[in-house]
């Protein structure tokens, strides 16, 4: 069998095995062709060339996590990954807006126990500006960092801390890691720290952290792209060969703790469903049962062939989740697995449920068929990771992780050999060993529903005593079928993957002529079987493919999408005609299905930003249009309850027709292949009439309104602020764009840097346009926390308003916002995937084909008074409606006093819960 090299992919099809029997991969046939090189400071550098796209991903990893703190100085390791993006001594500019002004994309720094990281991709021609950027803050550093910026950076991370613990089930990580680590292990606190720890950092324990874990020999530099490995090595001797090595840091051993009896600890949350979940300690990352229990954990939970989806969700439908999954770490991992169980259902029962199917696999093992299914998802899922250069699973990340934590940048291959060879027998065998003992029992249950009723009784005198009684993008090549199907392909050599991607024109806009919630019901089902397959046919087949499929919508359109690898299209591609052409929607999955989006309506009722999100079309578009259903598509709780079989069959035979479709493939595949393929099937497909929507005028009936969601002990309220505007294409699009970046759509767009980076209200804000085909909803966003909930209403109006009066965009911004626009495009269409969703973007807007080709110009041409008039178009300050999820108790006093003309409090489906808190206008006159 041929090497896999990630340049070319040679041997993939020398991979492929008959069908059936799914792929067949072996460690030392996947090769990741890369040269190491140690500078004389004791910097490892790695450089890997890929030259399919002019971009380059420098990836840094510094050997340094959360283990390496004290006891009460947790949280150092993250605030400090905070720190390193706020300008050193030599650039003492914001990092992003450094990146930014250079193209680059993903863009990001990550703390965990072991290790921080920093990443980007950047056109090659930016490599230099990068290189010296990332070591001047590895190597020039402190002298940028003064007590503001500290100060600055404490208020983001303790932000990121409360949005973390508001999400439901949000502190079930604290816990779990108190519980499962003795005090005083280095893994016993959690990687964002404690609230008090971080009040108490000062400036000299920041600086002692730098000197003591920031040296080049402490460090590791992966570079890949369209580059030349010697080129790359001479430049990282010039920026970083200065670096001095810093301080020898201590390895920790590896340091499991032998839990011998299992403990149980319960708590409530602000959730809808009991989650009932086990964790175990297991071995380091990277050594062999560790990667048996990555197996393991997708025998027990990835796909519907999986034993707890079997059991618990496809077969009782007693649990609405069933997760498992290694949490590997250096020194120490654990094994988790929980289960969301049902309204009605009895937790304790599954509980016991839980137990016996561990116990049944400590017992038998899994069946060949479980592992070889597992391994070639495994593999699968591997090789297309290799597909990116960068961000998280790219090539970069893989060679900087494995060098990092082993030693040895290829170790990568040893992990694959883990796969590859292990036996059933491993598996139940590594089960034994580690899940016979010392679990610990998490249950988080939901906190009791109280409520109030309203009261008549005058409180000004006693009652009367009554009588005692009871109480780079590619060209586009089309064709048609003769049946109206229209075929896009775009054609991307040299790539494994294939994205092949059935659009229809219908969404969840066509619940307007049926029921909220059909479309999404319908789509979800429409991948449940066909004449031929049972959906669990249909997965096995998928995992043995390495491919992927799903079937969704959203607003306007309907998708049959899949991923897979060139190898396995043909089989691929016969499996997704099947699903396309011959759904059953079969009765007893609807029935699951139906129960199981009503439950998601739930948890989208208990997430703030779902929460404002399913009640704000209601009153930007009025009841009677087709946008006015919640923005999720999942509808209401008794519109779904409501819908039958025959609805979703409907909605498939009403609106799946080739004449209101197209097909998008994007990949290594040839047209004349592709053409002769889909005569023989797609050609077949009946077209039909297809109902026309009437888009009528939106009834928004109310501005300067505060529809207030009430949810109690919120540790942060979620603003949402916005107003319709023109339908696409009835601005300048480019404009629109360029302007949505400066006031809320980069990092250092104005409203972000003001409530984040300014104010430290929040962990993130700022402001977008949603797509639609007809008027779309210009909304600002704003999670702050609660105690500067109207503050932050005050500048959320400033920024609005003075940006189409006194401070409009300037120059300067424009410039910024072009440049980072047009510089990141090379990187933009990194995947198939990206590049299959821009060509929709195209047809979706009915754009020409060479769109993004003049993009770049369009973008450069772009003048301070073309932003000025699309602002002037869209923000309209005057229009804007507020959504605000929070706790009413803490802020409603504070709101009162900010002049909204009504404020109304609504319930989760957006209906009024009573009048309004502040008589109108008309009624003080009345």
């Amino acid at each position: 069998m041929k090497k896999l090299l990630l340049a070319s992919f040679v041997g993939l099809l020398s991979c492929l095995m008959s069908f059936g029997q799914g792929f067949q991969f072996k460690a030392d046939d996947i090769d990741i062709d890369y040269k190491t090189y140690t500078l004389k400071n004791g910097l490892t550098l790695l450089v890997h060339e890929d030259h399919k796209a002019p971009i380059a991903a420098v990836n840094v990893w510094y050997h340094v996590g959360s283990k390496n703190e004290k006891p009460g100085k947790s949280g150092f390791a993250h605030l400090f990954e905070h720190l390193m993006f706020n300008g050193s001594e030599n650039y003492n500019t914001d990092y992003f807006q450094a990146l930014e002004s250079i193209g680059g994309t993903d863009l990001n720094g990550t703390t965990n126990t072991d290790r921080t990281n920093y990443f980007q991709n950047v056109p090659v021609s930016a490599l230099d500006q990068v290189l010296f950027l990332e070591s001047d803050r590895m190597g020039h550093l402190l002298g940028a960092i003064d007590q503001e910026k500290l100060d600055e950076q404490r208020g983001v991370v303790q932000n990121e801390k409360r949005q973390g613990e508001n999400q439901p089930y949000g502190m079930q990580w604290d816990y779990l890691t108190k519980a499962m680590y003795p005090k005083g292990h280095s893994y016993s606190w959690t990687v964002i720290g404690e609230m008090e720890d971080l009040n108490a950092a000062s400036l000299e324990d920041v600086q002692e952290w730098f000197k003591s874990y920031y040296g080049a020999a402490n460090a590791v530099v992966a570079v890949a792209g369209d580059i030349d490995a010697e080129e790359v090595h001479q430049k990282v001797i010039k920026y970083f060969g200065d670096i001095p090595s810093g301080p020898t840091v201590e390895r920790q051993e590896v340091n499991i703790p032998n839990k011998i009896y299992d403990s149980r600890q319960e708590y409530q949350d602000r959730v809808p469903e009991t989650r009932v979940l086990f964790a175990w300690n297991t071995p380091p990352f990277g050594s062999r049962e560790d990667l048996h229990f990555d197996l393991i954990s997708a025998i027990l939970t990835s796909g519907k062939n999986s034993r707890l989806y079997q059991k618990f969700i496809y077969q009782d439908q007693s649990a609405s989740a069933a997760v498992s999954f290694q949490s590997s770490s250096e020194i120490a991992s654990q094994f988790i697995t929980w289960l969301n169980v049902k309204q009605g259902e009895d937790a304790a029962k599954l509980e016991k449920e839980l137990e016996a199917e561990i116990e049944r696999f400590i017992k038998e093992g899994p069946t060949e068929e479980e592992l070889k299914r597992v391994k070639a998802n495994y593999f699968a899922n591997f090789i297309k990771g290799l597909e990116r250069i960068g961000g998280f699973g790219g090539v970069s990340d893989i060679l900087a992780s494995n060098q990092t934590y082993h030693g040895d940048a290829s170790y990568y291959k040893t992990q694959l050999k883990y796969v590859e060879d292990a036996t059933a027998e491993d598996l139940r065998k590594t089960a034994e060993k580690w899940l016979t003992k010392g679990k610990h029992i998490l249950i988080c249950r939901p906190f009791p529903e109280y409520d109030i009723v309203e009261s008549s009784v005058d409180r000004s005198k006693l009652p009367e005593l009554g009588a005692p009684k009871s109480s780079k993008f590619p060209e586009l090549q089309r064709m048609q079928l003769s049946n109206g199907l229209n075929v896009v392909l775009a054609q991307r050599k040299g790539v494994p993957t294939v994205i092949i991607n059935l659009v229809a024109d219908a969404g969840y806009k066509t619940d307007y002529l049926s029921s909220p919630g059909t479309a999404n019901l319908a789509m979800n089902l429409m991948d449940e079987g066909t004449k031929d397959k049972t959906s669990l046919e249909i997965n096995e087949q998928l995992q043995l493919l390495g491919a992927s499929l799903s079937t969704f919508s959203s607003q306007d359109e309907s998708n049959v999408y899949m991923s897979t690898l060139k190898p396995s299209l043909d089989a691929s591609l016969d499996l997704f005609m099947d699903v396309l052409l011959n759904p059953v929607f079969p009765q007893k999955e609807f029935e699951r299905l139906q129960k199981e989006q009503i439950n998601n309506i739930k948890q989208e009722k208990s997430q703030p930003i779902t929460m404002a999100l399913r009640v704000m079309n209601k009153y930007l578009y009025g009841e009677d249009h087709p946008y006015s259903s919640p923005y999720t598509g999942t509808g209401y709780e008794d519109s779904v309850s409501n819908l039958t079989r025959d609805d979703v069959v409907n909605f498939y035979n009403t609106w799946f027709k080739p004449n209101n479709s197209t097909l998008i493939v994007t990949g290594d595949v040839e047209m004349s292949e592709l053409k002769s393929k889909l005569e023989k099937t797609l050609g077949k497909w009946k077209k039909g009439d297809v109902p026309t929507i009437a888009f009528n005028q939106p009834k928004t009936g109310s501005s300067n309104t505060l529809y207030l969601m009430n949810r109690p002990e919120s540790q942060q309220s979620v603003i949402l602020a916005g107003h319709l505007t023109e339908k696409y294409g009835g601005v300048n699009e480019i404009a629109l764009e360029q302007m949505v970046n400066i006031l809320g759509g980069d990092f250092t767009s104005r409203i972000n840097m003001n409530l984040r980076e300014d104010k430290h209200w929040s962990y993130g804000a700022g402001g977008f346009v949603l797509g639609s085909k007809e008027e779309r909803p210009f909304i600002v966003y704003a999670p702050v926390q609660t105690d500067k909930t109207a503050e932050s209403v005050t500048e959320i109006r400033k920024e609005i308003s003075e940006f189409t009066s006194t401070r409009p965009a300037t120059g300067e911004e424009l410039e910024k916002v072009k440049t980072n626009q047009v510089l990141k495009l090379p990187g933009q269409w990194e995947t198939n995937s990206s590049v299959n969703s821009s060509v929709r973007s195209l047809i979706r807007y009915d754009l020409p084909d060479d769109y993004y080709q003049k993009y770049d110009q369009n973008v450069r041409s772009l003048s301070v008074d073309d932003i000025k008039k699309v602002s002037n178009e869209v923000v309209q300050p005057g229009k804007v409606n507020w959504f605000m999820v929070g706790d009413r108790a803490e802020i409603i006093d504070k709101l009162d006093a900010l002049g909204f003309d009504n404020i109304v409090e609504i319930d989760a489906d957006g209906n009024p819960k009573k009048p309004a808190v502040k008589p109108t206008e008309t009624d003080i006159k009345n």
